[in-house]
């Protein structure tokens, strides 16, 4: 079995590479830049677009799994969903695992209405996400972020792609929706906390100003459409961004990793 993994040099996008290989599968990996994509030896890496679908007719030869993510550059959303999923039901894609941005769009939409089992993950918020801190850290010691109160159920990425392998390769998910979360609600100084007590420094908290978060974002490179979003979010959370579920745990039969995990993996990237 040949599986195509969209995004696989993405933060998720590499786990699900990485699952997929443990499990013993044969990995495809599309990339804009193939040459560049650093991935394991065993993965199959080749160029292709998700914005150009006319791009994807040879990666999809021989694919029966298929790791979608919804957005191209800049993480703008995809407006051709229609066009890859008919793609892959003519090339006999069976299963397909979608990674939402956090809004329903063409990919989605199309994917429902399709012939394919159908699996789409809906992660509340990415640990990765602090590493936009890692630089204020090292250098200053401090943190600056709008969301102070904002609360979290924020989940590993290595916690969505085992989630993805499994449903692109066991039985049992085709037609789910699963929102996934990690296994504790955090606000952004519980998370600063935490890091303080990890690499022993005591971390600063500076609340920013809207305007100024706008203009941390404009500085990274995020659309005013994704700006807004992101802001609206995160000042008015749904109810399922800070509700701990276990869905992880029973797609998986483990349990999801904590933020504490997480931030030792990373320790290295904190520390001066």
């Amino acid at each position: 079995m040949t599986i195509l993994v969209t995004g696989a040099t993405g933060n998720v996008g590499r786990h699900v590479v990485e699952e997929l290989l443990k499990a013993g599968h044969k990995v495809r990996a599309l990339s804009r830049y193939p040459a560049s994509a650093k991935l394991p030896a065993a993965v199959e890496v080749v160029g292709g677009d998700l914005s150009n679908p006319n791009t994807l007719v040879p990666a999809l030869e021989g694919v029966s799994g298929l790791h979608l993510i919804t957005t191209g550059t800049g993480y703008v959303p995809l407006t051709t969903g229609k066009e890859i999923i008919a793609a892959a039901e003519a090339a006999g894609v069976q299963r397909v695992s979608v990674l939402w941005d956090g809004k329903k769009g063409t990919v989605e939409h199309a994917v429902e209405s399709s012939n394919l089992e159908w699996t789409q993950l809906q992660p509340v918020e990415y640990m990765s996400n602090v590493l936009s801190w890692r630089e204020s850290i090292r250098t200053e010691g401090v943190v600056r972020d709008l969301y102070g109160d904002s609360i979290s159920a924020l989940i590993h990425e290595g916690d969505i792609g085992r989630v993805a392998a499994a449903a692109l390769t066991e039985d049992g998910h085709a037609g789910k929706i699963y929102t996934l979360t990690g296994p504790e609600a955090l606000s952004v100084q519980d998370k600063v906390r935490i890091l303080s007590d990890l690499i022993g420094r005591d971390i600063q908290f500076i609340r920013l100003t809207e305007e100024q978060e706008r203009k941390r974002m404009a500085e990274l490179g995020v659309g005013e459409d994704i700006m807004d979003y992101v802001i609206n979010w995160h000042m008015n959370p749904p109810v399922e961004a800070y509700t701990v579920n276990p869905t992880v745990e029973i797609v998986t039969g483990r349990p999801a990793r904590t933020f504490a995990e997480w931030a030792q993996e990373h320790v290295k990237l904190f520390k001066v």
